[in-house]
């Protein structure tokens, strides 16, 4: 399956590895920052062939105390620059430095849009680890012409959400496309085995959504469309599934809950299938959820996910109860798994694929590190060093991207050989 789509239409303006930095971390003193920036340093420091060799990268942020006592801490010294989201100078100053930008600085929604308005300005490459479906749409409704014009490859969702979804899917389909000379026409994920915690950003961000969601009932059609990321005019219209309580999976035998980011995952499937020309069929069904056990225990816990996930979403849209939520119950932003949690952390996820003559694959996407920060870090620090080194602007020009179609083959090497991922074919 060929990832790579005609860039003739887009003007690459000078030639970025003539820049300082092949990479810049901004956001770095974050708490995903913190171990994306550690994990960096290790592996370059490691690297003995092209994929670490002379890479010279840089942490950003604001707060120049906290970036020295980050710098003291690593492995290797590395350059600082200071840039705030309120100083537009200060990020054009940074992104005109680098030839790719890593983003953690979140909720996306109140304070993204000036760093992918500088970098789509200044043809500047971009990954974040954004779920926040709606704060992509609005970045590509305002953004997306510049940053063709510019050959700024802007790729969002580059973490736990969404790279084993959108990979595995690719995975998935150029199996299914080898094997059965066509891809599949539906495809279920189920998530088998997560273990991690949530860190204070990620709670900051979904109750960032829900205050959306909440104060404005566009956003909320928006939140409801399958398509919300297919940009072109004549997007699909097919019904997707969507579990959205307790079903049972008779033909695994198990209980099966709502997975809380298939709102976003599934959004970069299908734009991903758009960007690739709808090689996955314009007819293509995928949907996400949580896998439970067999019998009464499968189904109790499948009814109180269920449960617990519609009234967090119920209060976190409530003025009044956000806020009792954020100030006395939910981790505090800066905070997160410990260094123990993350190592002991894995994810384990499977892909039920059927083409339209009923042959049928299924795969597996494993993750050997808490699948939010552990694993995130690896995901996200590889995909910017592939952007910078592996993808050529001839071949994928400017634009909004996905991980998949942006990267495809050469991400899946990555993620593989440095990031404690696997891609497997499996019986079951």
């Amino acid at each position: 399956m060929d990832n790579n789509t005609d860039s003739s239409n887009n003007m690459a303006k000078g030639n970025d590895k003539n820049r300082p930095y092949a990479v810049v971390l901004y956001g770095a003193t974050s708490f995903v920052g913190k171990i994306t920036a550690h994990y960096l340093t290790e592996f370059l420091s490691n690297a003995k062939d092209k994929n670490g060799a002379n890479v010279t990268w840089a942490i950003a942020g604001r707060d120049e105390e906290k970036l020295n006592e980050l710098q003291s801490k690593l492995a290797s010294k590395v350059d600082i620059i200071i840039a705030n989201s309120n100083d537009e100078a200060s990020l054009d100053d940074m992104t005109k430095q680098s030839q790719v930008i890593i983003s953690t600085v979140g909720p996306y929604l109140k304070y993204g849009e000036p760093l992918i308005k500088s970098c789509a300005a200044n043809g500047t490459d971009y990954v974040d680890l954004t779920g926040e479906a709606i704060f992509i749409k609005d970045m590509m409704d305002k953004y997306q012409d510049t940053a063709k014009q510019s050959g700024a490859r802007i790729v969002n969702s580059c973490g736990f959400d969404s790279i084993p979804s959108d990979l595995g899917v690719y995975f998935t389909q150029t199996y299914a496309e080898e094997t059965f000379g066509e891809t599949c026409d539906v495809i279920h994920m189920r998530v088998k085995a997560a273990k991690g915690g949530l860190s204070g950003g990620t709670i900051a961000s979904m109750a960032t959504i829900f205050e959306e969601v909440g104060e404005d009932k566009s956003r909320r059609k928006q939140v409801a469309n399958p398509y919300l990321l297919n940009d072109d005019k004549d997007a699909p219209n097919v019904r997707q599934d969507n579990v959205s309580k307790p079903e049972y999976d008779s033909e695994h035998k198990r209980w099966l809950a709502p997975f809380v980011m298939a709102s976003i995952n599934t959004r970069i499937v299908h734009r991903t299938n758009q960007l690739l020309g709808y090689e996955y069929g314009r007819n293509f069904k995928y949907d996400e959820a949580m896998w439970m056990k067999d019998g009464v225990k499968g189904q109790l816990s499948s009814y109180a996910m269920s449960a617990g996930l519609f009234g967090f979403a119920t209060a976190m849209m409530i003025k009044p109860s956000r806020e009792l939520l954020s100030k006395h119950v939910l981790p505090k932003s800066g905070s997160g798994p410990s260094k123990e949690e993350q190592e002991n952390g894995y994810f384990d996820i499977r892909l039920f694929g059927q083409t339209a003559n009923k042959e049928t694959i299924h795969t597996k996407v494993t993750g050997d590190k808490d699948p939010g920060y552990g694993s995130t870090s690896r995901m996200l620090a590889q995909a910017a060093l592939c952007l910078a080194q592996d993808v050529s602007k001839d071949d994928v020009g400017g634009g909004f991207w996905t991980p998949a179609s942006a990267m495809g083959d050469k991400l899946l090497t990555r993620l593989k050989a440095h990031s404690g991922l696997s891609f497997e074919v499996v019986d079951e």
